[in-house]
């Protein structure tokens, strides 16, 4: 009888475990009891399988002293199962070599297990080759421990085999092999940026065959993970996660938690932020810090920042960072910034700087740089901005512009802008502007003003001005249903509060006859401070018979320093024989300029002291 050896389960341990499955009732006990019973007098009688199935049923229970001399008389009598069980309770008391020679005997007659217990041992003892050889004989006679145990042991040393045989373990219902070649494949799927090939081997549990390495992965980590492997569950919920299934991304975090997985807590938390349950997030959050997360314990002390208890988060970015993340102490810097304490807000960004955090850097360069040190300042933008900081390679083209190191500013401006920093593409677009290249900077400036600048907006709405051929006098006033692509871009910015585009829709509105939209947007650029959007709403309201209004308006443009418009109001005082104040705003008129505007504000100045003297 061949059974029990065969049926025996080594863990890594090297123990006997009872198989899954099987729950201690009442009645299994006592079935169990009558059949060790039969079992005993047969093997009182010399049936040599009684010996074997009573020496590992006793096993089994832990009751070693009475399992040995049974599985000892089996194994004399050639029982392969009973020697592998008898290697087993021999590694149990610690005689690990004599169980070795057993398991060698069982080996030989045909034991997978035994083959497997056998390959574990020579590893253990880092014998290689001869682990191989074991392991080997023990998966390929179908033992799913024994092909897992091979499949590790050519991992390690990085033997392309290895996957074969994870792969036959996982197929056999080995959760660990199923995360593992998860792994594997999740791997390659990043190698090769997210895009799949057929690997040469059929893939099963759902995944087609010849399935991109990602979609594969998916299936090995919903295998394990339906199996109670708590990382793959977590892996899973971050696949789901990605792909915006966050219902049931979690579900599989929350298994993942409840198996104490700590960083699946710290996930559910962030979902259910997200969500708008902000105390269940704190739950879950609380319980994966107290395990050790120290992205779980930021979290905790981003929120109790944002609620204004500020010791608490203190206490937990500390906890956070006596975690082994840096993110705790950038995050303590920035908490001492916000409340004044910069000693201490510095003595945290650096800190977090030396550990390699590149947003930490760049807040101490900044720091520094506040506190008017530069040379101390540039180093720190620099490794930032070489880690990556986007912010960083922006402030350093910011500082070396300063200087007047165009070309240096220009190269961080190009690299922040590159990464997506709307003012970094602004910059870039002048540039280009201001070096003739008006197709690069076209295309920087759509940047900068699709990321939500206005001032970019603004600009692109004046490189597309300029190209639009000269309007006829003919069509002025007429009206235009489709507005222009450089009209659309002028409203952007001036939407966005920019002044000079607001006065440019305000002229476009103007010249075709909508006079109410341009003298809206004449009024919203004057309210905000444009001497130009005083001075055309003047004008609009002197056309439209409200010359006192416009008075108004051409004196708070004139007071800004608008030439024109103190000319306007020289006119206008004249006019009413307010001689004196005419000639006070010429003679502001002739000290504003431009020339044309001096020379004819001197003329009517003149005119206007002749007239009193006279």
């Amino acid at each position: 009888m061949d059974v029990m050896g065969d049926k025996a389960t080594l863990f890594e341990t090297g123990r006997f475990v009872t198989p899954s499955g099987q729950e201690e009732t009442r009645d299994d006990e006592t079935g169990e009891a009558a059949e060790e019973a039969r079992q005993r007098l047969a093997a009182e009688a010399g049936d040599v399988d009684a010996m074997s199935v009573l020496g590992a049923m006793l096993l089994r229970r832990g009751d070693l002293d009475g399992a040995e001399p049974h599985l000892r008389a089996a194994t004399a009598e050639g029982d392969r199962a009973a020697a592998n069980n008898l290697g087993v309770l021999l590694h149990q008391r610690g005689y690990a070599d004599e169980a070795a020679g057993w398991w060698r005997i069982a080996a030989v007659a045909g034991s997978a297990a035994a083959a497997h217990a056998l390959g574990r041992h020579h590893r253990e003892r880092g014998d290689e080759p001869a682990a191989e050889y074991w392991l080997r004989q023990s998966a390929e006679q179908g033992h799913v421990l024994g092909a897992y145990a091979l499949a590790d042991l050519l991992e390690h040393r990085g033997d392309d085999a290895a996957e074969q045989w994870m792969r036959v373990a996982a197929e056999r219902g080995h959760r660990e092999a199923a995360y593992r070649l998860a792994r594997t494949l999740d791997r390659r799927a990043a190698r090769e940026g997210g895009t799949g090939a057929d690997n040469g081997v059929g893939a099963v549990g759902g995944a087609a065959p010849g399935a991109p390495p990602q979609e594969e992965a998916e299936q090995w980590y919903r295998q394990a993970a339906a199996r109670g492997h708590r990382r793959a569950a977590l892996h899973l919920g971050a696949i789901l996660e990605k792909r915006g299934e966050l219902k049931e991304a979690g579900r599989w975090y929350l298994t993942s938690a409840k198996h104490g997985e700590p960083r699946a807590a710290c996930a559910l938390g962030f979902l259910l932020r997200d969500a708008g349950d902000e105390e269940s997030a704190a739950v879950w959050w609380l319980r994966a810090a107290q395990d050790g997360d120290g992205n779980a314990a930021n979290a905790l002390g981003a929120l109790h920042a944002e609620r204004g208890q500020t010791q608490t988060a203190e206490r937990w970015y500390r906890a956070a960072m006596d975690a082994g993340d840096v993110n705790g102490a950038y995050n303590l810097g920035l908490l001492c910034a916000e409340q004044g304490r910069i000693g201490q807000a510095e003595q945290w960004y650096r800190r977090a700087a030396y550990a390699g955090h590149r947003e930490a850097a760049n807040a101490l360069a900044i720091l520094l740089l506040q506190g008017g040190d530069e040379t101390g300042a540039e180093p720190w933008f620099s490794k930032a901005a070489e880690a990556g900081s986007v912010d960083a390679a922006f402030n350093l083209g910011i500082l070396y512009a300063k200087r007047g190191e165009d070309v240096a500013a220009l190269r961080w401006y190009e690299r922040a802008a590159a990464a997506g920093h709307t003012e970094a593409a602004l910059q870039v677009g002048i540039a280009r502007l201001r070096d003739g290249d008006e197709s690069a900077a076209e295309r920087h400036l759509r940047c900068a003003a699709g990321g939500g600048s206005a001032e970019a907006a603004y600009r692109l709405a004046a490189v597309l001005d300029a190209r639009r051929p000269p309007v006829s006098p003919h069509e002025l006033g007429e009206p235009s249903h489709e507005k222009s692509e450089c009209e659309e871009w002028y409203e952007r910015a001036a939407m966005q509060g920019h002044r000079r585009a607001q006065v440019r829709v305000g002229m476009l509105a103007a010249a075709r006859g909508d006079v109410v939209e341009a003298a809206r947007w004449y009024r919203t650029a004057a309210e905000a401070g444009s001497r130009n959007g005083a001075f055309n709403l003047g004008l609009l309201l002197a056309r439209e018979g409200s010359e006192p209004e416009a008075a108004v308006w051409w004196t708070r443009a004139a007071d800004a320093g608008h030439g024109r418009a103190a000319l306007r109001l020289a006119l206008v005082y004249a006019r009413r024989g307010e001689l004196a104040e005419g000639q006070r705003w010429a003679d502001r008129a002739v000290s504003l300029g431009p020339g044309e505007v001096a020379e004819r504000a001197a003329r009517l100045r003149d005119a206007l002291r002749e007239e009193m003297s006279a």
